[in-house]
């Protein structure tokens, strides 16, 4: 009997089903046994992955901070396999009303800046970490006022982020955080008007989702994924439609460098403890 490779995948959006069912038919034309399993929140898929239920998790960068954090406690690792090429180097942007007459980050001092949900790593954990590093704590020198649309899905579904740029647009708060990509998104689609709000900070870099695996992963299949998935061709007008689902034109090699932001965050406000036990208190997916 073919012993079948398993992937996780979290359903943020009723897309996932589509991408993921279409991939699975692109692999049994390659001769690789592949299904996948789908999720309601990625802190149950990276509980499975790493107590190897499932091969591989398509992790948001927060569930690999945990993924990590779990493995590492039993002396072992969760390899981030492959990522987008529009996973990495990635910002997040405080945004004011272009009229709003704050020209810098002090000028948030006593302000109340909207956030996505509890769990969104562009939208709220990354920011506010961003803002922490420039000497405004969330909760006491600013107010932070939070969207938790779609919580477990760690950002995924950009509702809360959303939210908190309707906020900002109705003059409900007077600064509001989101993924860079996502404030170009608010403006073509009216969300927020054109031109009229303006960046006030930009965090460094950092870089998004990842396909993770465990120490419990098939070696020979994982390389073999793996080798599948980068040679997804763009060209291949079978494959062109699902990577464009997916938001990419090339699967590259995993990298874990562009964590750093996010794993500050996770430090600074005990999101996860050092062994990725759950401890945010007012997280519950």
């Amino acid at each position: 009997m073919t012993t079948v490779f398993v992937m996780g995948a979290v359903a943020y959006d009723p897309k996932v089903v589509t991408i993921w069912e279409g991939f699975r038919r692109w692999f049994d034309r390659q001769g690789f046994s592949f299904d996948w399993l789908l999720y309601s929140n990625y802190e149950r898929q990276v509980e499975d992955l790493l107590a190897g239920r499932i091969d591989a998790a398509w992790n948001s960068p927060l569930a690999w901070v945990r993924a990590a954090r779990l493995a590492a406690a039993s002396g072992e690792e969760a390899p981030a396999l492959v990522m987008r090429d529009t996973d990495c180097d990635l910002t997040s942007v405080v945004v004011v009303r272009s009229d709003s007459g704050i020209d810098s980050v002090e000028g948030l001092r006593g302000k109340t800046v909207a956030v996505g949900a509890v769990d969104s790593p562009q939208a709220t954990l990354i920011p506010l970490q961003h803002l922490r590093s420039l000497g405004l704590a969330p909760g006491q020198d600013v107010r932070v006022r939070r969207f938790d649309v779609g919580v477990g899905l760690h950002g995924d579904h950009i509702g809360g982020e959303r939210e908190a740029a309707r906020a900002l647009a109705a003059g409900d708060v007077d600064a509001a955080c989101m993924i860079d990509a996502n404030h170009l998104l608010f403006a073509r689609e009216g969300t927020l008007a054109s031109g009229s709000t303006r960046i006030i900070t930009q965090t460094a870099p950092f870089d998004h989702c990842n396909m993770t695996v465990s120490a419990s992963s098939p070696a020979d299949a994982v390389r073999r994924f793996r080798e599948l998935l980068l040679a997804m061709d763009y060209g291949d007008e079978e494959v062109r439609p699902l990577l464009d689902l997916e938001g990419l034109k090339q699967w590259r090699p995993g990298r874990v460098s562009g964590y750093g932001p996010l794993e500050a965050a996770v430090e600074a406000t005990g999101f996860y403890d050092a062994k990725g036990v759950i401890t945010a208190a007012e997280y519950r997916p």
